[in-house]
């Protein structure tokens, strides 16, 4: 793709009037967001400089360049989940903290705390969590933000305590002024869902510039796989044989085939090791290892992983001369996202004989021009077009870039439109918008970290703690963690996992937990949550007996093309629960559902077997006694 030239924005609109903005399956759901770019959201006067409403970082309409905020392309820092995300659980899970770093009384109880607490619900000791919650308590006086944090979550599920929205929002307002992050996302999601966009915009702003921090700079991938344990009704048994790292029988093969010297293999265990990625620790010097055995073979891939691995210095002294050489010998091997390598270097001076945004831009657009799968060389020639850098400022061709980028699932480019659609730069003022962006930005951060260890322990069978840990990042918004726990509550709801109030969950303790958790998947777009929660209401689990709502809840599942909840609306139609008495309304929904999905064929015929004798013979009750009984149980039964 060559630079924007004379195609006017207003027909650039009306052309793209739609863009599918897929954020890659790392963000959340890995769902599709739909973005709808208008003439009347284009701000005017957007074309060279620019101005917004309330930005401090401008003055005149001219954005500074030594600006902070606005600076895409600072030094790239191989920063630990414990400096970007201080109040992480993960040394305390690893047990790798030693008494000699505790500074504080109030930070050895917080971590006493959270160890019972953990050891509590792994084991079922309820007095256990009783110390546990004690020992937060004294640390969260004593104005511990990360005990503090704690309770904020425990109060809001009502775990060892009664459940209170009013503390659990006071607690996690406490630990966010003290900088506990995990309770500025819940904050954040706690005003998202209440639709404050002015206060939810603004600390999803932070938390999502702290996730771009954490981003590796080429190749973005996710701190954390999110996977979903469940597929419907019953465990996704391929995504978890998937995850479990080096025990996985492909992981085994690929392992094998590396060391017979396959060249591929060995590229794909380095990715393996340098991301984390499926099930696998995250190590950067088995990552460097493998990645210079595949150079020596030849392998592009690596030799541009090696760059980055240089200019970030992640397990090796960092070296930009070095970065260049890689990221050169990988673009000679047409592996073109690593001009995006070069450019960087060009941009800030670094192993070359000094800053050029000229030569910058030429890489860049080298790399945009060809394979450009995560968007990252339209991403960076949109930053250049932002602040005029090598080129002349132009908010609509930056905006286009970013546009495209987001297309390719670049978070970054998602971070750049959010800021725009926030600060109304070039684009009219969205705070829905912008907040929506920043939320799928920041839930790639550290605090998602949490996933992996709930993924461990479902693993080996620790359902418990799975619960606990699933549980805890669900109320920082993230939709596939509400629906994993909401899962297991249901699955294991026999076992003695759930502590509620004074001793394990009761089954409405724990219907309700579990209802909550459906809900606000649902909200987020989980079409099998929404018909659980119509099922939850019409059965009256977890909740008071409602057809009304059960049938509304449907409608939603309904909206997103789920065949259970058509059917189930058929019925509801067919008897007047909760819906009109309606038979024409009822055959349409039965149609609706054996044209979504074939399988429910045999259910669909005996209701639409039902609706015809209702139709033609009134009732049938008119029928005997045992063939009303019969065709009763064949039309009710569940079709799935």
């Amino acid at each position: 793709m060559t630079d924007m030239g004379p195609l006017s924005w207003s027909r650039f609109l009306k052309i793209l009037c739609m863009f599918m903005l897929t954020i890659t399956p790392i963000l959340a759901s890995g769902r599709q967001i739909i973005l709808f770019l208008e003439d009347e959201q284009v701000k005017e006067g957007a074309h060279g400089e620019l101005g917004a409403e309330g930005d401090s970082s401008l003055e005149s309409g001219v954005i500074k360049e030594d600006s902070d905020e606005w600076d895409e392309f600072g030094d790239m820092e191989d920063k630990s989940v414990d400096d970007l995300d201080p109040g992480s659980w993960r040394k305390i899970l690893e047990e790798t903290l030693s008494r000699e770093n505790i500074s504080s009384t109030e930070e050895g109880l917080y971590i006493s705390g959270v160890n019972k607490m953990v050891y509590a619900v792994s084991e079922g000791e309820q007095e256990l969590m009783k110390e546990a919650i004690s020992d937060l308590h004294l640390a969260a006086d004593g104005g511990y933000a990360h005990a503090q944090s704690t309770l904020g979550y425990l109060y809001g599920i009502g775990s060892g305590v009664e459940q209170s929205d009013a503390k659990a929002f006071l607690y996690h307002h406490f630990a966010a002024e003290g900088g506990n992050f995990q309770s500025k996302m819940a904050l954040a999601y706690t005003y998202y869902r209440q639709q404050m966009y002015e206060k939810s915009v603004k600390l999803y702003a932070e938390l999502a510039s702290v996730a771009v921090a954490s981003f590796l700079s080429f190749n973005e991938s996710p701190l954390v796989e999110p996977v979903r344990i469940n597929d419907g009704s019953e465990e996704n048994k391929e995504a978890l044989r998937k995850s479990r790292g080096e025990e996985d029988d492909d992981f085994q093969i690929i392992e094998y085939q590396a060391q017979k010297g396959n060249a591929v293999a060995m590229y794909k265990l380095g990715v393996f090791y340098y991301f984390g990625l499926r099930g696998v620790r995250r190590d950067n010097a088995k990552a460097l290892s493998w990645f210079l055995k595949a150079v020596e073979k030849g392998d592009s891939n690596s030799m541009e992983f090696l760059g980055e691995i240089y200019a970030r210095g992640s397990g090796v002294e960092r070296n930009f001369t070095k970065a260049l050489e890689w990221f050169k010998a990988a673009s000679r091997r047409k592996r073109f996202s690593a001009y995006n390598g070069i450019g960087y270097l060009y941009m800030k001076g670094h192993g070359v004989e000094k800053k050029n945004y000229t030569k910058a831009r030429e890489f860049f657009k080298k790399a945009a021009e060809n394979d450009d799968p995560n968007g990252h060389g339209h991403y960076n020639l949109g930053v250049l077009y932002f602040k005029g850098l090598g080129v002349k400022k132009d908010i609509k061709v930056a905006s286009r870039y970013f546009i495209t980028a987001a297309n390719a699932g670049q978070p970054k480019a998602f971070y750049q439109l959010a800021k725009m659609f926030q600060k109304g730069i070039g684009l009219k003022k969205d705070l829905k918008m912008a907040t929506t962006f920043y939320k799928l930005v920041a839930e790639r951060g550290p605090w998602g970290s949490l996933l992996r260890w709930a993924l461990e322990c479902y693993l080996k069978g620790q359902t418990g703690r799975a619960l606990l840990l699933y549980s805890r990042v669900a109320e920082l918004g993230y939709e596939v963690a509400q629906s994993n726990a909401a899962w297991i509550l249901d699955k294991f709801g026999e076992y003695d996992i759930c502590i509620g109030k004074s001793g394990f969950c009761s089954d409405v303790e724990r219907h309700q937990r579990a209802h909550t958790l459906w809900w606000h998947a649902s909200e987020q777009g989980n079409e099998h949550a929404a018909l659980l929660i119509g099922d939850a209401y019409y059965y009256g689990r977890g909740t008071e007996r409602d057809f009304e709502r059960a049938a509304e809840a449907y409608m939603h599942a309904h909206s997103q093309t789920n065949a259970q909840a058509m059917f189930n609306l058929g019925y509801m139609h067919e008897h007047g629960e909760g819906l009109p008495f309606d038979l024409h309304l009822a055959k349409r929904y039965y149609d609706q559902a054996l044209q979504t999905d074939s399988h429910a064929k045999l259910p669909v015929m005996l209701a639409l077997l039902s609706v015809w004798i209702r139709k033609n013979y009134g009732d049938i009750n008119r029928f005997s006694p045992r063939h009303a009984s019969q065709i009763r149980k064949l039309v009710e039964k569940d079709p799935y």
